[in-house]
């Protein structure tokens, strides 16, 4: 892809992700359900905070092609390595979790992710913006871009370190508020709990090697030009 379509693409990707991340933050209070947007308001759920991660990454890509634009060869590899360790480490994985756990539990239990009580708040195509677009948006920036990945354990340890960030977070709620972020875990012990966080660890790994063996069989090992 020609890098002015890049960037274009980019751009539009990124003010798409910043219009979505705005709606869903500026809902208005009075319309909230009680059960939801209580301590910590969005900013305790892993699809708001995915699309504040998606609209930074973007803003980030956009920036990169900007600087491949103007010849400005020694930032842009700079922002290139930023915008490469944004996407391999966090925006595929994240996104790619976000979308599959949001719509596998909602087939099975929608009380479990997203109460119907919701459904009067957040618009249908709202809903699809946060759980559903953001799958097709990762892997057409594959298809679009390579991408360099770290070395294996460099990528495996930043991915687990953030996720512990977000279960810390999740757990502070808990023990501040007694109500936990998703009911989901309400039907957990500790043995429970600990063993499903382990296992979305897995998980969130595996949809890593996917990005990653998706990037290398589409672009190989050495396709990385400035």
């Amino acid at each position: 892809m020609e890098i002015s379509t890049l960037a274009a693409y980019h751009c539009l990707a990124f003010v798409w992700y910043f219009f979505v991340a705005y709606s869903i933050t500026h809902v208005r209070t009075e319309e909230r359900p009680s059960e939801v947007f209580l301590y910590g308001g969005q900013w305790k759920y892993l699809t708001v905070l995915n699309l504040v991660l998606q609209a930074v990454f973007y803003g980030v890509s956009f920036l990169a092609d900007v600087l491949r634009l103007i010849k400005n060869l020694r930032c842009a590899k700079c922002v290139i390595s930023s915008r490469d360790l944004l996407f391999s480490v966090l925006a595929f994985p994240v996104s790619t979790f976000v979308a599959i756990s949001f719509w596998t539990l909602y087939t099975y239990n929608r009380e479990l992710v997203y109460p119907k009580s919701l459904d009067g708040v957040i618009p249908l195509w709202l809903n699809h913006a946060m759980h559903t677009a953001v799958l097709p948006f990762a892997v057409l920036e594959i298809l679009a871009t390579p991408h360099r990945y770290p070395a294996k354990k460099k990528g495996l340890v930043l991915l687990g370190f953030v996720s512990f960030l977000y279960i810390s977070w999740v757990l502070w709620i808990y023990s501040v508020t007694g109500e936990w972020v998703y009911p989901l875990f309400a039907s957990f012990n500790p043995a429970g709990l600990a063993a499903f966080f382990a296992g979305s660890l897995v998980i969130i790994i595996l949809f890593y090697n996917f990005g990653e063996f998706l990037n290398r069989m589409i672009w190989g090992q050495s396709k990385f030009c400035f």
